[in-house]
């Protein structure tokens, strides 16, 4: 059993606004594309499953890999028409969850408590709780059985202040995600803007933009080989 839980979000437009936001596709097919070949099989799940909207700037970014599996019927029944909802989910099926972004996932992942508890139980049987650029925001209120946030004393990263002003959304989105990753005690690290970069602490894995969806799913991968090793 090699399967990866995909975190896909509902949102389709920036609240309060009429633009258009969702998925970005990217950061769903690149990591897909590199965990499939490496032998993993994943599912998908949305906060309220069904429908997971695209955000149309994610276009400008795809290359054939992202094409190919956009262009699948596999990919577009399974994630973006039937996602699953986290009441289907039985986490001990999976070795892994990984929490894509889009913008739009700042509004239904920080409160969803379905959600959290599965990325908990996968996290206490020893899987990988994984993300990428926006993502993170799915990681930043769990809390362990003890009451601490999971991330709290962890070295994660995410879309830095930076990268949100240069997006121009600062005064669109509801919180900023590296602001809350240190308010609630994560060691908070971060490169070049728009750069690839993801980290690893311990069962923790990533990704700080839209340009690093392989480099999480690389070092996930090589994180599961050496558990396998061990």
């Amino acid at each position: 059993m090699k399967k990866i839980l995909v975190v896909l979000t509902n949102t389709i437009k920036y609240l309060g606004t009429q633009q258009a936001t969702g998925l970005w596709l990217g950061e769903a097919t690149e990591f897909v594309d590199e965990v499939t070949k490496a032998g993993f099989s994943v599912d998908y799940v949305s906060p309220k499953g069904g429908f997971v909207p695209l955000d149309p700037r994610s276009f400008k970014y795809t290359d054939k890999s992202t094409m190919d599996i956009y262009s699948s019927s596999d990919f577009q029944q399974r994630a973006l028409t039937n996602s699953l909802k986290p009441e289907e989910i039985n986490p001990k099926d999976y070795q892994a969850i990984y929490y894509t972004g889009g913008h739009g996932v700042m509004w239904d992942f920080p409160t969803n408590q379905k959600l959290q508890k599965i990325t908990n139980e996968i996290y206490q049987q020893g899987g990988f709780v994984t993300s990428v650029c926006h993502g993170i925001a799915g990681l930043l209120n769990i809390k362990d059985d003890s009451g601490n946030y999971l991330i709290a004393g962890k070295k994660i990263t995410g879309f830095t202040t930076a990268e949100e002003i240069l997006a121009g959304k600062r005064k669109v989105v509801p919180f900023l995600n590296e602001d809350v990753a240190k308010l609630h005690g994560a060691n908070f690290q971060k490169k070049r803007a728009y750069k690839e970069f993801a980290i690893q602490d311990g069962q923790l894995i990533t990704g700080q933009n839209p340009f690093s969806a392989r480099a999480v799913a690389k070092k996930l991968i090589m994180a599961k080989n050496k558990s396998h090793q061990s």
